[in-house]
């Protein structure tokens, strides 16, 4: 999984042709960190757990009132297994292969995405 990306087609952006596939996001629950929260997201939304976070960067966020905040992240363990209630697919894509439809350009999730095939392809120069 050292060189792959686990991206999400969120109901909310299915189409027949497939729609958009994304970075996994959520809201805060009280009284947990950011990084508990980005744990938790990911986990339920895919069954992914994941490992050594790495603060990205924010932005703001219009509904309601928020902040997105980024993060990067490495696979610790775990099949895919969708929060259907959300989800509509979550697939690993490898960084040197075609990519299905992504966020605009702009986005926090679309420079998540760039960050993390840039990565991919560095750490696959270093094998």
């Amino acid at each position: 999984m050292g060189h792959e990306i686990l991206l999400a087609n969120h109901k909310r952006h299915y189409s027949p042709n497939g729609g958009i596939y994304t970075t996994l996001a959520g809201f805060v629950e009280v009284g947990e960190t950011f990084e508990q929260a980005v744990q938790r997201e990911v986990f339920e939304e895919t069954g992914i757990s994941i490992k050594n976070l790495r603060y990205f960067g924010s932005q703001p966020w219009a509904f309601p009132n928020s902040q997105m905040v980024g993060f990067l992240a490495d696979y610790e363990s775990g099949e895919i297994t969708l929060q259907e209630s959300e989800i509509h697919d979550a697939q690993w894509f490898s960084y040197d292969q075609p990519l299905p439809e992504l966020p605009p350009t702009g986005t926090i999730a679309r420079k998540l995405i760039h960050a993390t095939l840039e990565l991919c392809k560095a750490e696959h120069k270093c094998d």
